[in-house]
């Protein structure tokens, strides 16, 4: 009993010393950096202001780098839904993380190489393993075999387009066209160039999401529904058979051996599949027209 006490006591009094020392520790390092902050500013002109506004700018600078930019539209080619003078918050998070433009997306992207060295701005009318046509019998376009109802986004009076084409879009590229088409240059005008009009993936800077000014145009862009029946498993059949490709491990019976396995592997990096495993995956832009 006496040897239990004595143990207690220890501990006790041992308690007040361990808060007492974290205490200090806690308290030395908010001095601490409290004393950085007012060195820094110290050295500056203006002291803290100038602190607080180089911050705000290196944040804003961040903000513009990795995460939304606007861009300004200096052309009618996306009329009706984007003006001469509107401005538009492109998200560059969209398309980060696995994720891929789909058929009615309005995307910037870098056109240097392609369409000319600037930035552009169009919406994505087939991605890769699409059959686009235009037009069908009706005078409408056609991915995969299906007719577009584009009269929700189209400028008033055009034409799906007065240039016709029939493409295959390869894998990692897109096919994008203006919607004001007869004011637009865009995939048709460079279907005879290197690409073949197509816009790498890769190309992207992101995905124009909002109308921020002027205010009176302040407007959500969203992805039309004339796009959402067509699935991009359809796509990729729908090229394979242009191509005259086999068909994907996933269209027909499982099994077969390693080496079929990888060969369906080998195959489906030219052809549109989703390749199977081998053993069993702010500064303000100007967005042309």
């Amino acid at each position: 009993m006496d040897t239990e006490a004595q143990h207690l006591e220890r501990d006790r009094s041992s308690q007040p010393v361990d808060s007492e020392g974290t205490s200090d520790v806690h308290g030395q390092e908010g001095r601490s950096r409290f004393a950085l902050v007012s060195r820094a500013a110290d050295r500056l002109p203006g002291g803290r202001i100038t602190l607080t506004v180089l911050v705000c700018l290196l944040f804003l600078l961040a903000l513009g780098t990795f995460v939304a930019q606007p861009f300004d539209i200096p052309s009618s080619s996306m009329e009706r839904g984007l003006r001469v003078g509107d401005r538009v918050l492109v998200n560059k998070l969209a398309y980060r993380f696995g994720s891929m433009p789909q058929r009615g997306d309005v995307v910037v992207f870098d056109g240097t190489g392609y369409f000319g060295n600037a930035d552009y701005v169009k919406r994505v009318v087939g991605v890769g393993g699409d059959h686009v046509v235009c037009c069908d019998k009706k005078g409408r376009l056609e991915v995969n075999g299906r007719s577009v109802d584009e009269s929700s986004f189209l400028y008033p009076g055009n034409s799906p387009s007065d240039v016709p084409f029939d493409v295959v879009v390869p894998a990692g590229t897109l096919f994008v066209l203006g919607d004001h088409r007869s004011d637009s240059r865009d995939s048709r005008d460079h279907l005879g160039s290197p690409g073949g009009g197509m816009i790498p993936v890769g190309a992207v800077i992101g995905r124009a999401d909002w109308v921020i000014w002027p205010s009176a145009h302040w407007s959500h862009l969203t992805r039309p529904g004339a796009y959402a029946r067509m699935s991009a498993a359809e796509g990729a059949r729908r090229y394979r058979e242009v191509m005259g490709a086999p068909p994907c491990s996933s269209e027909v019976e499982s099994g077969g051996s390693a080496e079929a396995r990888r060969a369906d592997h080998g195959r489906a990096l030219g052809t549109g599949c989703s390749a199977p495993e081998a053993n069993g995956p702010i500064a303000t832009g100007g967005a042309h027209g």
